[in-house]
């Protein structure tokens, strides 16, 4: 594996990239010095396991860079992917001491970790925190009713479409570019290989394929090897996705 802890005091919580939409985004200057006490930073290679299903989960974590996904196992066997974890997104879940999925880096990954138990403590302490959480945590009960929504009835097209428009608004987003989204093409690197895709929008590799080469062919995104996209008009893969709302905060857009 190409798991690294890193020195726990690597990087201040005041200059971290994705401090304003995490987990601490609302706390006070002596909060943030309570988290960074008993905060430490882990890095890991694409392809490596973070956690597995049932495993004792003696931590939570934000992401700081990198895509993870979460992904359940049945009985026989059969697997399904079932959400990504992106800058800023938070993983575990206070109370609860073992974990509930697969965690494996998508892509380079770099977490910034709590101990579980102190930070349930500090939960408990700090309103700032728990209202925070419990935020975030709402945003992913939408989400995921989202995504209920994209599994159960959007097209082959519209669940493609669907995956580069939110993508896009959390890259723009992570660069600080959020202007991109209207005024012009906005380039996309796919944490997920085209298989990896397949998995999470129940499809089949084929179908995957011919619908991303029926947008490039449209003219609204353009390929660059396997990975890299460059969408030519949001506003147009927006109407093809099936979007109700064009209007709705890019920040709880989570895939």
């Amino acid at each position: 594996m190409g798991v690294v802890d890193l020195p726990r005091l690597t990087q201040n919580c005041q200059s971290c990239p994705i401090r304003h939409r995490a987990v601490c985004a609302s706390c006070e200057p002596d909060e943030l010095n309570a988290l960074e006490r008993i905060k430490y930073y882990r890095s890991f290679q694409a392809g490596d396991p973070i956690i597995w299903t049932g495993d004792a989960m003696d931590f939570v974590a934000t992401v700081i860079s990198g895509v993870a996904t979460l992904t359940q196992t049945m009985e026989d066997g059969r697997r399904q992917m079932v959400g990504l974890l992106l800058p800023s997104d938070f993983m575990g879940r206070p109370g609860r001491a073992r974990a509930t999925y697969d965690v494996v880096a998508a892509t380079d990954l770099r977490l910034c970790c709590f101990r579980r138990k102190p930070f349930e403590d500090m939960l408990q302490q700090t309103p700032h925190l728990s209202q925070r959480l419990l935020v975030m945590a709402l945003d992913e009960l939408d989400a995921s009713r989202d995504w209920q929504l994209l599994l159960g009835r959007k097209t082959a097209l519209e669940k493609i479409a669907t995956l580069l428009v939110i993508l896009a608004r959390r890259s723009a987003i992570e660069n600080q570019t959020t202007a991109a989204l209207s005024i012009g093409p906005l380039a996309v690197d796919l944490p997920l290989s085209r298989e990896q895709t397949a998995d999470y929008l129940g499809l089949t590799l084929e179908t995957v394929s011919r619908k991303i080469s029926a947008l490039r062919r449209s003219g609204m995104i353009a390929l660059e090897g396997n990975r890299r996209v460059t969408i030519k008009s949001l506003a147009a893969l927006r109407l093809v996705s099936g979007e109700h709302d064009p209007e709705r905060p890019a920040d709880r857009e989570r895939a």
